[in-house]
């Protein structure tokens, strides 16, 4: 059982049937991180140069072969970080920042053994966002990224050049505490243990055939 496994509960998260209004108990001061703006931005980036380290087997046999590249987390490293506010846009700045994306690697070697290793892509962003007027808590840039690529080459002693689908998420956020309605505690249910129902259909077969 689980909140959307026909579990059945005006305390449950879920859509919304009749009343909005019915059933709210309260205003409710919650801590979280309020987004004020936000773009995303996605492209095909051709000729990135992947230096790979921690490779694993070690001391494989080389030349490598290019297998494919992920981004390993969703979160990318912030760098460089320049505001600028736009006088001419109230509110507004541009935004400039160098945004690293740790990457997986896998390939096999010579010998055709499976391999993977490690690396990171640099991009640099500059874009204009909407940014909070001036307050005692301070704003801040977070990046949520993913990369892919399925095509590569080994061009040098460790190295793979790629052409890779890139999405980079960049966000204005602040951890505020932010008053919401309320419709109290959700109620939580009991788990649904996963069984592997192996006699389903046996015990349902007659004694005797007819």
């Amino acid at each position: 059982m689980s909140f959307f496994c026909n579990f059945q509960s005006d305390r449950c998260p879920g859509a919304i049937s009749g009343n909005p209004l019915n059933g709210l108990c309260e205003k409710v001061c919650i801590q979280a991180k309020k987004v004020f703006d936000a773009c995303i931005q996605q492209s095909q980036l051709n000729d990135i140069v992947l230096n790979i380290t921690n490779l694993t087997p070690a001391n494989p046999t080389y030349p490598l072969t290019f297998v494919s590249a992920k981004s390993m987390v969703s979160k990318g490293v912030i760098s460089n970080l320049l505001i600028e506010p736009l006088p001419e846009r109230p509110h507004s700045a541009r935004v400039r920042a160098d945004v690293t994306i740790p990457v997986s690697v896998a390939y096999t070697d010579a010998n055709g053994v499976e391999g993977a290793a490690t690396s990171s892509v640099t991009i640099t962003k500059d874009v204009i966002l909407n940014v909070p007027s001036a307050s005692i808590m301070p704003y801040d840039i977070e990046a949520v990224v993913s990369l892919v690529s399925t095509l590569g080459s080994y061009t040098a002693d460790n190295q793979f050049t790629i052409d890779a689908c890139v999405s980079i998420l960049l966000k204005v956020v602040m951890e505020v505490e932010l008053l919401i309605p309320s419709y109290g505690y959700a109620a939580i249910p009991p788990c649904q243990e996963y069984t592997q129902e192996v006699c389903a259909g046996f015990f349902e077969l007659p004694m005797y055939p007819e």
